[in-house]
């Protein structure tokens, strides 16, 4: 299978107001570069920008402030229910591969069209997706997030765009560790912060401008200096499950750049609060 079909789909920087309160590149504006790939890739093969049904997120290397990048995207796989776009994104300057998704997009395509794509589909080499039981219910899960759909983060398919969704994970996934004892303060003074690295991102109904939207969120494990959160969106008007996100960090030592790992009193505390898969 060749692998010369790689195409650059975005160049661009870090801007000093996409970056956290970890120093580093929002995870929220990944996926707004990433969305930004796709476009530029479908329109390679001849088609309209289309909805995000599921991602796959590695995140490798850390970006800072300033720092330039680049995203190659190719087609991975294609069947006549949609299609799946590979994505490296790299840090220009050093060539260095900072994440990696894999990009499923909700798009019939016709028999010709899907030739089209399949000649352009190329060899995935990025580590395999762990499936991992989660929650049948969500007892024992806590309200994470509560607002509306604004009119500006709805797509023109009636899809909430992905950085306005990561941006409401991001701040569920704040209340989840302050629950524990992880707050804002005591990373301030502790010099500590959480740095995610692998999203498992899946989109299961539209949304409207309007639409009030609640996430409830549950820490699924807790490790040493790992934790993984399953965060659920739902419209509270319709009832319908917008979209879940699966996401494993670590808590950061934000001189060292590193792991650390959490306080014995907080990782027991961190324990309590554990859903499991039943």
């Amino acid at each position: 299978m060749p692998n010369d079909h790689w195409l650059e789909t975005y160049r661009g920087t870090v801007f000093r107001w996409e970056v956290d309160a970890n120093d580093h590149f929002t995870v929220a504006y990944y996926l707004a570069r990433f969305d930004d790939a796709a476009v530029t890739l479908l329109h390679a093969l001849g088609l309209g920008p289309a909805p995000t049904a599921d991602c796959y997120i590695r995140y490798t290397h850390e970006l800072r402030v300033g720092d330039l990048m680049h995203v190659t995207s190719a087609v991975i796989a294609a069947d006549a229910d949609g299609l799946t776009l590979g994505h490296k994104l790299f840090e220009t300057t050093e060539s260095a591969l900072c994440t990696t998704i894999e990009h499923r997009l909700r798009v019939a395509l016709t028999p010709e069209q899907r030739r089209a794509a399949e000649a352009r589909r190329v060899a995935w080499d990025a580590p395999a997706r762990e499936t991992r039981p989660r929650p049948k219910s969500l007892d024992g899960f806590m309200v994470s997030t509560r607002d509306a759909v604004k009119a500006g983060e709805v797509e023109a398919n009636g899809w909430i765009a992905l950085p306005a969704a990561i941006h409401r994970f991001s701040a569920a996934n704040g209340h989840v560790l302050a629950a524990f004892g992880l707050t804002p303060g005591y990373m301030r003074d502790n010099d500590r912060g959480f740095s995610t690295f692998e999203f498992q991102l899946g989109f299961e109904h539209g949304a409207r401008a309007g639409d009030p939207l609640t996430v409830r969120s549950a820490l699924t494990h807790v490790g040493n200096s790992s934790m993984r959160i399953l965060h659920v969106m739902t419209d509270e008007r319709s009832g319908e499950r917008v979209a879940t996100l699966e996401q494993s960090g670590v808590q950061l030592d934000l001189a060292a750049r590193r792991p650390a790992p959490l306080a014995p009193a907080l990782r027991e505390r961190a324990l309590k609060l554990l859903v499991t898969a039943k």
